[in-house]
């Protein structure tokens, strides 16, 4: 099926959706997601693009971009393209990392801007990976402690002079996520389901196999690649996590495992 064209901001706001090949894990530690995030920087800045808002997550990233010139497919394309090599030839991945497209959502007024920023900084949250305020990678710090948190990497004036200052968006982020205001936010930008509990009950198989990452499963021999996936499979961790835990495809899994 042919793609149409993506839908054009007149504001020049979006929220954009990066998500893993198979929502396989694009971040394996802190080292890939640094890297990600100084490529992300650069490719912004040649495109004169701001960055209003980011969180990555294991497997999918959320920015709420400015885009007044138009560039964003091209910085993109600048970022992700690297990235990619970079991370199949560090986790020994073959094929796709990402998706084939991006999504880009188009904000248009003030109130879906703050409810946007808003969302994405609650992901963590939602996906069961610890309170939005200790998550580490996500603008939220930025927001709330400006000018003395570990990243700046935002331009948070517009939303922080819309909502009075840091204490006004603590207490925006806070009220929308304990009222349940997502709800209609989330029908536009879908969720993905956490792999926390996943990656906890791998733990013991990766010290057993001395991996690394799950990722390095499909370097070893067929025998031993086996092995572990089984062994993943009996620790109670489903087909479709292991997919996106390992890069390996389900039907293998399956095959694999039954």
């Amino acid at each position: 099926m042919t793609r149409g064209p993506r839908a054009v901001a007149a504001s020049g706001y979006y929220h954009v959706v990066v998500r893993g090949n198979g929502k396989q894990v694009i971040f394996e530690d802190d080292e890939d997601r640094y890297r990600f995030l100084n490529l992300m920087r650069h490719a912004m800045r040649a495109g004169d693009i701001h960055i209003i808002a980011w969180c990555f997550m294991d497997n999918h990233v959320h920015l709420i971009v400015h885009d007044e010139a138009c560039r964003l497919s091209d910085a993109m394309h600048a970022l992700l393209s690297p990235y990619a090599r970079y991370f199949n030839k560090r986790s020994n991945h073959v094929g796709h990392v990402f998706q084939d497209r991006f999504s880009a959502a188009p904000i248009e007024d003030d109130a879906y801007l703050l409810r946007a920023v808003a969302y994405v900084h609650a992901n963590p949250a939602k996906a069961g990976a610890g309170p939005m305020d200790q998550y580490r990678w996500s603008s939220y710090d930025e927001y709330a402690h400006p000018g003395a948190s570990e990243f700046e990497v935002v331009d948070s004036d517009l939303v922080l002079n819309m909502l009075g200052g840091p204490a006004g968006f603590v207490r925006f982020s806070r009220g929308l996520q304990g009222d349940g205001g997502f709800s209609t936010y989330e029908a536009r930008v879908p969720g993905l389901a956490p792999l926390d509990r996943a990656k906890e009950r791998a733990k013991p198989i990766m010290q057993t196999y001395r991996l690394a990452s799950l990722g390095e499963v499909q370097s070893l021999d067929r025998a031993k690649r086996d092995e572990v996936l089984r062994a993943l499979r009996n620790a109670g961790i489903s087909i479709r996590q292991i997919e996106q835990l390992t890069g390996i495809g389900r039907n293998t899994v399956a095959r694999v495992t039954a």
